[in-house]
């Protein structure tokens, strides 16, 4: 995994070429190039995985008669197919790199590469003869990329960081920004990079920027299907498909290990990883994480009715692995609040954010590639807000039923519309979701949920897996965002998918005889949390201090509903699950350091 950049018709000063790097190195600490090309200047900088010596960038090519140059950030896992039909076409390579052969295969097949790859990356190709450039995002949205246009010109990077690192745009935040900072946050709409004239190519989409035009398509989407495979049949299918994404994503140069929390997601990757690697005669690395005085303070609840640790010992139990343990204390967690915000360049899902940073750090001294159980409760339906009539029926983003209170919060400087501001971007979710013609309504509401859930609520997941992970140089994979499984599912019809009435049951059948039978049968928990009250207690402390303060906070929210949210609990989370008061404080705090230290200006 690596990070990219690049200018293209703008000036831009080995100074600040430089800066945009230093802005880059966390997530590529191996190895940096700077190429200039005509009017382009293209960044990277690597974490090196395969082919350490052969699969430097910016990386050449000359192929009949046009000269290319690729920065390119992810992973093929169908790398090997790949470079034999291009071999076929006459092709040779000289190492044995994805890069070599993600930068062959434009080359051959022009825009429509993409289509041909099986992974994640983001990637810019420039052309000097044809004087454009490509850029190309992988299906799911697993890496990122944004861009700017200034002037003529073109800005596009990994992380915003970069992108005002390069001083062509300014840290600028509109209306719109703002409303959906406080009205959306941490979520926010699709291609939007929040701040004014930062934007973000969306997932599955590629484009050109040629003569100051930048034009870009849809390659990918969900899209339905009618489905006539029997239920044995899906279920064989399913497992087949997991299996494959998992065993093809453990491809690697460097040790791998994976997370485990005792869940159905991570365990199933954990047993397929260890079963392969005993193959091989060796041991998979396999990393918890804990909370000091979770065993005390822990307290069950509709969305997390248990805790982890009995059911990743079930795991051992079952499956020998080189196991490792963290511990994470309140200020562990707290101390790690700026560091997940300029890792992430927004405000985050405050300690859920946090505590995968602070995670990631000590996975990193084992492993430098991780596989992660993300998205599964997105493409499979495991989420509660998919089984809960109530909630499924409502109008409005399932995970983010709090409109009202988070509008009560805007200043009167922010004018806009709260309700129809949340509900327009809700409803146009919803109208673009692929549907088969005389959809039954239970099912159409389904697929609608799961566009819902992809474009949205998964989104924000994999930023936060994306960032942290890379803010540590650590590259975590998700296996359930293979492209084939989301695909194939969302054409399987809701019944199947809520088997014998569990959340992700045509999951569970698939992988039978896989794990142990409790951990089979547990119930959907999300990623641990901390219940030790001194984390709340923390927060509160910190936005005392600041509700005293003439900070930047109070140019978007008012202050005296900030200190209702110190005195009194919300009846729906902030955000997800997870964001109840103390990580509603976190976030505000998030939102306040996010605003001073990037000096973000208010256009409002």
């Amino acid at each position: 995994m690596c990070a990219i950049s690049g200018v293209i018709a703008l000036d831009l000063s080995e100074e600040t070429a430089i800066r945009m790097l230093r802005s880059m190195r966390r997530r590529g600490p191996d190895g940096e190039g700077i190429v200039r090309s005509g009017e382009a200047v293209l960044l990277h900088t690597r974490l090196a995985i395969i082919d350490p010596d052969g699969g430097a960038q910016p990386m050449h090519l000359h192929w009949q008669e046009e000269d290319y140059t690729l920065v390119y950030n992810g992973e093929l896992y169908n790398t090997e197919e790949v470079r034999g039909e291009l071999a076929r076409l006459g092709h040779r390579f000289l190492g044995y790199s994805d890069t070599e052969v993600v930068l062959h295969a434009y080359a051959e097949y022009g825009k429509d590469c993409v289509e041909h790859f099986n992974g994640i990356f983001a990637l810019g190709v420039w052309e000097s003869r044809r004087r454009r450039l490509f850029l190309a995002r992988d299906r799911i949205g697993v890496k990122p990329l944004f861009y700017a246009l200034p002037g003529k010109g073109m800005v596009f990077a990994s992380e915003i960081k970069t992108i005002l690192a390069s001083t062509l745009v300014k840290p600028m935040l509109g209306q719109e920004g703002a409303a959906q900072i406080v009205l959306l946050g941490p979520g926010r709409l699709p291609g939007s990079g929040v701040l004014e004239g930062i934007f973000e190519l969306e997932p599955g989409c590629r484009g050109f920027f040629a003569n100051g035009t930048l034009t870009l398509e849809r390659y990918w989407r969900l899209t339905d299907r009618e489905h006539r495979q029997s239920l044995s049949d899906t279920v064989d299918s399913v497992r087949q498909l997991v299996q494959d994404a998992i065993r093809r994503q453990m491809v690697s140069d460097v040790p791998i290990g994976t997370f485990l929390s005792g869940g159905l997601d991570s365990s199933i990757i954990t047993a397929v990883c260890a079963g392969e690697l005993e193959k091989r005669g060796q041991c998979l690395q396999t990393f918890s994480v804990d909370y000091e005085n979770n065993d005390r303070f822990f307290t069950a609840s509709k969305f997390q009715p248990n805790s982890d640790g009995s059911f990743i010992r079930l795991m051992l139990e079952a499956i020998p692995t080189d196991h490792h343990w963290t511990l994470l204390t309140a200020e562990n967690l707290a101390d790690e609040l700026e560091n997940a915000t300029i890792a992430r360049d927004l405000p985050g899902m405050a300690d859920v954010d946090f505590s995968l940073l602070a995670f990631c750090r000590r996975i990193r001294n084992s492993v430098k590639v991780a596989l992660s159980g993300e998205c599964a409760d997105e493409i499979f339906g495991g989420y509660p807000w998919y089984r809960d009539p109530e909630v499924r029926e409502r109008a409005g983003f399932p995970w983010a039923q709090n409109t009202l209170d988070r509008a009560s919060m805007l200043t009167p400087a922010v004018k806009v519309d709260a309700e129809e501001f949340v509900m327009d971007a809700y409803n146009q979710t919803c109208r673009e979701s692929d549907i088969l013609p005389d959809t039954p309504p239970l099912e159409t509401r389904m697929k609608q949920m799961v566009n819902l859930n992809f474009r949205w609520f998964m989104q924000t997941l994999l930023d936060r897996k994306d960032r942290m992970s890379m803010y540590c140089g650590l590259e975590v994979r998700v296996p359930f965002c293979d492209w084939r499984i989301a695909e194939y599912l969302y054409g399987v019809p809701w019944a199947y998918k809520d088997l014998e009435g569990r959340e992700k049951g045509l999951l569970r059948k698939a992988v039978e005889g896989l794990l142990p039978r409790a951990v089979l049968e547990r119930k959907k928990s999300p990623y641990p949390k901390t219940f030790d009250p001194r984390y709340e207690h923390l927060m509160q402390e910190r936005l005392a201090v600041l509700l005293k303060q003439d900070a930047p906070l109070w140019q978007l929210v008012r202050k005296e509903q900030v200190k209702a949210v110190l005195e009194q609990q919300t009846p729906w989370p902030w955000y997800g699950q997870l964001m109840r008061r103390p990580q509603t404080m976190a976030y505000l705090l998030q939102v306040n350091f996010w605003l001073d230290r990037y000096g973000i200006k208010m256009l409002f």
